[in-house]
């Protein structure tokens, strides 16, 4: 199960290092804080230096390992105390209260042999300690909020929202390091990257009891959060913990839910009803192919030589990636307003921004089932790469104001483009490419020349300071007070309901559709990409290549992902719209009839049209469709009639493969001589229609 997850690839994931490799150029020295979460053994074992990861071992392949996370401690030291070595320290006392802190990787890792778990009774094979904080609420969170410490100490703006609290920093780039905004501020306060967790913390679903689902509001009560409570009391629970402990909606309820199972395979390991399956799915079910296909041309840069079972357990993960997908949002419609749901407990969609995106795929269908529109069109792109012409796929018009993309912007305001030239950075650093020519269309000098107050989107991770937008739908009970203080609003922040403090946000987006007038019925997707052409290009075009370890990822990345679909996006969830007609129903007909004599056990003779009495008669239809293409499973009525047209007998059978009934009547001993007629008035079969005068309607035949 780990295996197969994104956290067990987190070191393989070609996308880190393609994006590290960009990161590294633009602040020497930030890839450390990369390889701290992608590489989590590397980085405590002191790996991290040089720190565009070419001092990695082979065994720090693994991603987020088994130590990572039993080893950690709660960093408010109310259980255990983890080691931190001063000033490096994972909490700090904010009025008078020891806070610890959650994100960015900053963990309090156990210093003995111990590993820590949920459970007092393992039966291991190693040490053990009880720890209350694997079930906490908070745990997830130690590296599911990413902040940027670089930007959130030197950018005039601290890398925050225009909302939130002040940051204590330095503003100096040689000061000493216990001056610096990470060591004076609590993770979510500087430099927003990711807000995965606080979105979750902002929301009810922390303070929300698996065993109070019934409760939800109605519309909650499905996808993720319903599959959380089946899994949660499906060991005839009523949600809790097996002990009694209370089981919130946390991180772990949804992302390693609750089964029947032993821990691990070792003799005397107890079963248990509420044992957390680690497979920590999400939602990115593409970069499994990418990492395969880089293995297979000796690419990666951790984790080579996959085996058969690691391979496997990659494809698993992509079957749960995209269930997990399908449980994330529902689509309710109401004549023509649309309402998407969130039912995750963060942000719909949230984690890593760049080249991640939602969006509505609505095609417009007239009466003939023509598309008379389509908004959030994606399809083929012809561009420019190297001098030659490709095929991309992505969304043709990103502008359409019928098109709507839910979706993080992230840029740099024209004050921190100033003070990056003043630090160094050359005025020609790319900021954008035209996605069609590859181009570049506009610089760091050029964003530092404009207006006081400019901003402009770039795909610099490690640089960006602003949320220029976001618009990605809130999760139930989002706080604005909360969200505030994290750096966590939408943008802008009268969204959805528009709250302003004190209030909650709503947790669906309401949407007034808008059908050409000639629209009989849609078909609407929501659909999901984890990686975009644009941040793929964006990774090629930006990367200098100065770098001997990384200066070929923004290719092989490329590479990547033109050659494993690119990465086509997912359809988590349809509804249709106003009512599709009735598609147009082949024709079938009858074209032959013959009747043939048989032998008293009934086999074929002869073709014949005189019988007499005692003999049996064989009818054979032969039926067809429009290409006269014989056709099987065909039921083929028959009724024979006398010279009145009265009903002597109805028969019917079905076409073999050849098309062919044979339908067969043992004359009566004092059947009446003269003229009789077999005649089809029906054929069936599922999809197709019967037309009689296209075809053969009756044969006739003579009783003597």
């Amino acid at each position: 199960n780990w295996r197969g997850s994104m956290m067990g690839n987190a070191g393989r994931d070609p996308i880190f290092w393609a994006t590290m490799a960009i990161a590294e150029q633009d602040f020497d020295g930030s890839g450390d804080l990369c390889i701290r979460c992608h590489s989590t053994g590397g980085w405590y074992e002191g790996r991290s230096e040089p720190t565009d990861g070419s001092g990695l071992q082979a065994s720090d392949d693994n991603g987020v390992d088994c130590d990572a996370c039993h080893k950690m401690t709660n960093p408010d030291d109310s259980e255990y105390l983890g080691v931190m070595n001063p000033p490096f320290m994972a909490n700090s006392v904010i009025n008078g209260v020891l806070k610890g802190y959650y994100g960015s990787g900053i963990l309090s890792l156990w210093g003995n042999s111990e590993k820590m778990g949920p459970y007092a009774d393992p039966a291991a094979r190693h040490q053990f300690l009880k720890s209350k904080f694997h079930r906490s609420v908070d745990f997830c969170g130690s590296c599911h909020d990413v902040s940027n410490p670089v930007v959130g100490d030197l950018a005039h703006n601290n890398g925050v929202q225009p909302t939130a609290d002040p940051v204590i920093s330095s503003g100096d780039l040689a000061s000493p390091v216990d001056t610096k905004a990470a060591f004076n501020n609590l993770p979510h306060q500087y430099g927003v990257v990711e807000r995965t967790f606080s979105e979750y913390k902002s929301g009810l679903m922390p303070e929300t009891l698996v065993s109070s689902y019934p409760n939800l509001p109605i519309e909650l009560q499905a996808g993720a959060l319903a599959a959380g409570y089946e899994s949660a009391t499906a060991g005839g629970g009523d949600g809790n913990y097996a002990d009694g402990t209370p089981r919130y909606y946390s991180c772990q309820t949804c992302h390693l839910r609750p089964v029947t199972g032993k821990g691990c395979n070792k003799k005397g390991a107890p079963t248990r009803v509420d044992l957390p399956l680690h497979d920590m799915t999400g939602g990115n079910y593409w970069m499994a192919d990418a990492i395969i296909y880089q293995d297979n041309l000796g690419l990666l840069r951790l984790g080579g030589q996959l085996t058969t079972l690691q391979k496997d357990a990659m494809a698993d993960g992509q079957v749960r990636a995209k269930k997990q997908l399908n449980q994330a949002a529902s689509l309710l419609l109401t004549t023509n307003s649309l309402r998407v749901v969130n039912l995750t407990g963060h942000k719909l969609i949230t984690g890593y921004p760049e080249g991640r995106r939602m969006w509505l795929n609505i095609k417009w269908h007239d009466g003939t089932g023509a598309i008379v529109r389509e908004d959030g069109e994606y399809g083929d792109l012809i561009v420019d790469i190297d001098g030659s012409p490709m095929t991309v796929r992505t969304i043709l018009d990103r502008d359409d104001p019928h098109t709507l993309i839910y979706e993080a912007h992230y840029g740099m305001t024209k004050e921190w483009a100033a003070q990056l030239m003043s630090l160094g950075y050359v005025a020609s650093l790319p900021l954008e490419f035209d996605r069609v020519t590859g181009e570049l269309t506009y610089t760091l000098g050029d964003l530092a020349g404009t207006p006081d107050g400019t901003e402009h989107e770039t795909f610099h991770f490690a640089l960006n300071n602003s949320v220029l937008s976001d618009n990605r739908i809130p999760p139930y009970g989002m706080r604005y007070d909360e969200a505030r203080k994290r750096n966590a609003l939408p943008v802008p922040a009268e969204q959805y309901g528009n709250p302003g403090p004190g209030g909650s946000y709503l947790h669906w987006d309401e949407i007034l559709l808008n059908p050409p007038t000639n629209a009989v019925y849609s078909i609407i997707d929501l659909m999901y990409q984890p990686t975009s052409w644009e941040y793929i290009q964006f990774l090629y075009l930006a990367n200098d290549q100065n770098n001997a370890f990384l200066g070929e990822e923004g290719l092989n990345m490329l590479d990547a992902w033109l050659n494993t679909g690119m990465c086509e996006p997912y359809v988590m969830v349809s509804t249709t719209w106003g009512q599709a007609p009735r598609p147009p129903v082949p024709d079938m007909w009858v074209s032959g009839l013959t009747t043939w004599s048989t032998t008293k056990k009934g086999v074929l003779v002869t073709p014949s049209n005189t019988f007499k009495p005692q003999d049996t008669v064989a009818i054979i239809a032969i039926v067809v469709d429009e290409e006269e293409a014989a056709l099987s499973g065909a039921q083929v009525f028959m009724d024979v009639l006398d010279e009145s047209q009265s009903v002597v007998t109805s028969l019917q059978e079905f076409t073999d493969e050849n098309g062919e009934a044979i339908l067969r009547w043992k004359i009566p001993r004092r059947q009446a001589a003269g003229t009789y007629t077999a005649k089809v008035p029906t054929v069936i079969k599922n999809g197709f229609e019967y037309q009689p005068g296209n075809g053969v309607e009756s044969v006739i035949f003579v009783i003597q």
